[in-house]
This record gives C-alpha cells, sequence and structure tokens, in this order.
C-alpha cells in the first residue's frame, strides 16, 4: 500500500463521518502544503472541522475497530475547541482533527477552502486550506511554538515561492494581523 492509499484509507473515513453528519470540515497542515506544492512526507493529516457537543456521540459511533479514537477527548476538544486525534490502526496514520476556534480567520478559511484531489492520480477530493490560509495558519504554529520550527518556515517559504504571483496579500495581511503574526508575514515576504 502506498502513502497515498495509507492517507485515504485513514482520512476518507473521518471525512465521511463529518459528511454525514453536516460538519464542515478542510484538510490544512503539511498534507495541505503537499496538495499545493510543497511537498513533504508526514504521516499524519490535519482535519479541521466545525464539530459541535450534540454531533459528539454520532461521530464516535461512525468508528469500529480499524480506530483509536478516545470519546474523552473528542468531548474535551469540542468544549475548548481545541484537537484531538484519530488512530487508523491498519496503517498507522493519524488524523489530528482541530475543531475550529471560530475566530475570524478561522471561518474565513473554511469559507475559502476549495474542492482538491488529496491524493496523487485519485479524483478523490476534499475541501482544502487556500495557499494564502495555508500560509497564515502555519505561521501562527510558528509563533507558538517560539518560532523554532524550521519545518513550519520551510513550508511556509515555499509555499509562498511557488505561488507569489497569484497569492491574495490583501487577504493574507489581514488575517495574519488578525491572529497576531502580521510581523511573521512581512518577514517571509521579505525574504522574495
Amino acid at each position: 500500500m502506498s502513502d497515498s492509499d495509507d492517507l485515504r484509507a485513514a482520512l476518507a473515513p473521518v471525512a465521511a463521518a463529518l459528511r454525514g453528519l453536516g460538519v464542515r470540515h478542510y484538510v490544512g497542515g503539511s498534507v495541505a502544503s503537499t496538495i499545493h506544492g510543497a511537498i513533504r512526507s508526514t504521516m499524519d493529516v490535519d482535519l479541521v472541522c466545525e464539530l459541535r457537543a450534540d454531533q459528539i456521540e454520532p461521530f464516535l459511533a461512525a468508528f469500529g475497530d480499524d480506530f483509536y479514537v478516545s470519546g474523552p477527548a473528542v468531548r474535551q476538544a469540542v468544549e475548548r475547541r481545541s484537537c484531538f486525534n484519530l488512530v487508523h490502526l491498519p496503517t498507522a496514520y493519524k488524523v489530528d482533527v482541530f475543531v475550529s476556534r471560530d475566530r475570524p480567520f478561522d471561518r474565513q478559511a473554511m469559507d475559502r477552502a476549495i474542492l482538491l484531489s488529496v491524493t496523487v492520480d485519485d479524483p478523490w477530493q476534499l475541501p482544502v486550506a487556500t495557499v494564502e490560509d495555508s500560509i497564515v495558519a502555519k505561521l501562527e504554529w510558528f509563533r507558538l511554538g517560539d518560532e523554532t520550527s524550521q519545518r513550519q518556515w520551510d513550508d511556509v517559504s515555499r509555499l509562498t515561492a511557488l505561488h507569489a504571483e497569484a497569492l491574495d496579500l490583501a487577504h493574507m495581511r489581514r488575517m495574519a494581523e488578525s491572529v497576531g503574526v502580521i510581523d511573521l508575514l512581512d518577514r517571509l515576504l521579505g525574504q522574495r
């Protein structure tokens, strides 16, 4: 089984459970960066969603023996608007699920997510964070990690270089300002 097959095997049931409950979601993180051309290997996938407390039990009921998922962790993540993970046991692939914090940036990123093929040579599509929103999110993670993650900085640098002419800089500046990383965005854009 290829990495793409593993990704689909782990992600498809989670996305299907969310879609079945009418929960908006999108792929973010390094998988979104890879889809946009900044390729990097990973054994996890980030999924952002708007899961509510009344949807937790049916969400949990969607997973059988192929997944490890902690009910208390899901409940806590929904309550705190944080994250939980599911592990697809046959592949050991991890799906990190981030419950939307419902800030202006989070709502905009959800609204702007675009349907794209998630795996190579496969028509299967899911909503994926735009390049701009991926960059802003990664800048925020870089900041939260005390600006020490070279991988995050390399990802945003590659995305910026690959999409330089097409980036919606006005949107990026508004969103970076809203999450407190406008200085990092200025530094990033200054290295072009």
